[in-house]
């Protein structure tokens, strides 16, 4: 690959060079360790790992997505595809394309891709017909076939259960450069929860901040995990989407731990970003009556957990509680001008507020 300013490609980008290979080995039959693929930003050089032909009219290549700056489950990850040359009998598309194993495939509404296709998006296709169709010859079709040996395993470790996308991965990527977490892949890969949501037409949603806060959900709530949207640490992105998309109302629950940050204005809980936990508490603390040497014990205090306790043995648990509930709530409508229910509870699930709607459960 180049050495330019990215961070890494995606797994759209790979699957077209992949592909790009595979057809350039069928028309030359020379070795093919490298491709120049044009993606909606810049042209790429990839690098590929094998690439070999299967008859006169068929080959396959593989790559693998190399190290960036992220947490990606796909690095590393194998991306095969193979292309078998057709004669054009039609007007019909060039280039075919469909998936094989590791693929996953659509069985939700809401998603980018029309329920029962595989889940190549968009722009990935885009780039694999208009890569391929620079060089295929003018009376053939090439059918690509997209496979990932390791997606089946790799999903599990993805939202695509949750979006309703089975068997396998998806081949994403809309600028064919993927960047950190913090960038805009990251996060429109989280807003497809409430597109999915709201093309099955679900009322009742309840947002949470991750894995454990859905845990408690389903333990807690009358709801189904379709019911479930997780922001991860971008709170504030996540309302912000609801809203655009006509949500003027649901359920906010999850860890004091995590939901005290919204009532401070603090809207990406990531930790390194901003804390301010134990401020929240004092001071709403303070509030509701507790006396210095409370607030003393309060600030000396590690986790909310502990701050908890101490609220517990001064009777003010329910109260505070009550408060930074509310004040989240006014946090929510001042900025997003969204009505929360919001529901904070501990690590076992049990609630510690009670002004909350009781309609989910």
């Amino acid at each position: 690959m180049t050495n330019e300013n990215y961070t890494g490609v995606t797994t759209g980008t790979i699957a077209t060079a992949c592909s790009l290979a595979a057809l350039e080995s069928i028309l030359d039959t020379s070795d093919i360790d490298c491709v120049k693929v044009k993606t909606p930003k810049k042209t790429l050089d990839i690098i590929i790992d094998e690439c070999k032909r299967l008859s006169h009219s068929s080959a396959c290549a593989v790559a693998h997505k190399n190290p960036y700056n992220d947490p990606d489950v796909t690095v590393g990850l194998a991306i095969v595809a193979t292309v078998e040359l057709l004669d054009k009998t039609s007007d019909g598309d060039s280039v075919i394309i469909t998936g094989g194993e590791g693929v996953g495939k659509i069985t939700k509404p809401g998603l980018q891709i029309p329920v029962g296709e595989y889940a190549i998006n968009p722009v990935p296709r885009r780039m694999i017909r208009k890569n391929l169709e620079r060089i295929l010859p003018e009376d053939k079709v090439a059918k690509v076939t997209i496979s990932i040996p390791e997606g089946r395993n790799i999903a599990k470790k993805t939202m695509n259960p949750k979006l309703g996308i089975v068997g396998g991965i998806s081949v994403i990527g809309t600028t064919g450069i993927a960047r950190s977490m913090s960038s805009e892949a990251y996060k429109n890969s989280i807003v497809t929860q409430i597109d999915v949501a709201l093309a099955l037409n679900l009322d009742n949603l309840v947002f949470v901040p991750g894995n454990i806060g859905e845990k408690l959900a389903l333990k807690q709530l009358d709801i189904t995990k379709q019911h479930i949207i997780q922001t991860g640490n971008y709170v504030g992105f996540m309302f912000e989407e609801a809203k655009k998309r006509g949500i003027d109302e649901f359920t906010f629950f999850g860890h004091i731990g995590k939901l005290i940050k919204i009532a401070g204005g603090i809207f990406n809980t990531k930790h390194a970003i901003a804390d301010g936990r134990r401020e929240i508490m004092i001071t709403h603390a303070g509030i509701c009556g507790a006396d210095t040497k409370t607030l003393q014990k309060l600030y000396d205090s590690k986790t909310t957990e502990d701050m908890l306790d101490i609220l517990d043995e001064e009777n003010l648990h329910l109260d505070v509680c009550n408060s930074i509930a509310l004040a989240i709530k006014e946090r929510c409508m001042q900025r997003f001008d969204l009505d929360l229910n919001v529901i904070l509870v501990d690590m076992e699930g049990n609630y510690l507020n009670d002004n909350f709607e009781r309609f989910l459960l």
